[in-house]
């Protein structure tokens, strides 16, 4: 069979772009597989956590924080509740890891994610201490004060606990624009706190029931953790942060610090000198 010139053209074109295509899909599996575990000011290089020069297990918390994320998802913007919760579990069950540093960067998330690893953290039977970047606030607050050291800056953003489910609400917009809302649901209440109809008071008092549940519970949680009464903890449960200098003042926090006083207490209190692996 006589291949003429327009076929060589078109074949060349598709060998072009199949090449292109495989390119980009082993370049986007390698990028995937590399940014999940970084390295900081503990280590030059990229160590394994069953590797016997890491003795302590370093996980990070950082971003929106989720029970799960999805491959949609930017790695950089939020965090996996069932992703940590797995690198937690494999670090508990290693003997070269004496203990585990949680570097915590986030404004908080889902209530159920923040419960999940604290209550997982709490059963550990190695030393856990959370160290406060920018942010550990909300539900990385709940997170943290599991912990049994924290450190955070001096202006690190600490506390935020509260609950929020808050919307925009685009009824009067749809209006403006001509958009008819028509409620097609069974049950009184299944179309509630969608965006597109005003919110009626009854629809209010339920969502507003469910956030004082979560409040009360988020309080609870951070008195037992942090050895405070519940009154106490209230006084400060009005959703604001404070800085670090002020949490470790209020009992929010241990010590204001970072990565270095992190290593230097766990030499002084374990008696090892850190080996932290991400």
């Amino acid at each position: 069979m006589t291949i003429n010139k327009k076929t060589k053209i078109i074949i060349a074109s598709v060998g072009v772009v199949v090449v292109t295509v495989v390119v980009i899909l082993y370049l986007s599996v390698w990028r995937w597989d590399t940014v999940t575990y970084t390295t900081n000011d503990f280590s030059d290089d990229y160590v394994s956590f069953d590797d016997p020069a890491c003795n302590v297990a370093g996980v990070d918390l950082h971003g929106e924080l989720r029970t799960y994320v999805t491959e949609d998802d930017s790695v950089y913007d939020f965090a996996s509740a069932e992703y940590i919760l797995s690198d937690l579990e494999y670090a508990v069950d290693l003997e070269n890891v004496e203990a585990i540093l949680i570097e915590i960067d986030s404004y908080g998330g889902s209530p159920v994610a923040s419960e999940e690893l604290a209550n997982f953290i709490k059963t550990i039977d190695k030393p856990v201490i959370a160290m406060v970047r920018e942010a550990g606030a909300s539900g990385a607050y709940w997170v943290a004060s599991s912990a049994d050291k924290i450190f955070a800056s001096e202006i690190s953003d600490i506390g935020g606990i509260g609950v929020t489910m808050s919307y925009v609400d685009y009824s009067k917009s749809n209006i403006e624009q001509g958009f008819t809302w028509n409620s097609l649901s069974t049950g009184k209440y299944k179309d509630a706190g969608s965006m597109d109809k005003p919110l009626t008071r009854e629809e209010r008092s339920l969502f507003e029931r469910d956030l004082r549940v979560i409040h009360e519970k988020f309080i609870k949680e951070v008195a037992t953790n942090r050895g405070m009464t519940v009154e106490a903890v209230t006084a400060l449960a009005d959703g604001s942060t404070v800085l670090g200098g002020t949490a470790k003042e209020l009992g929010l926090i241990d010590e204001i610090g970072s990565y270095k006083e992190v290593e230097d207490y766990i030499e002084k209190e374990y008696g090892f000198k850190p080996e932290v692996c991400f």
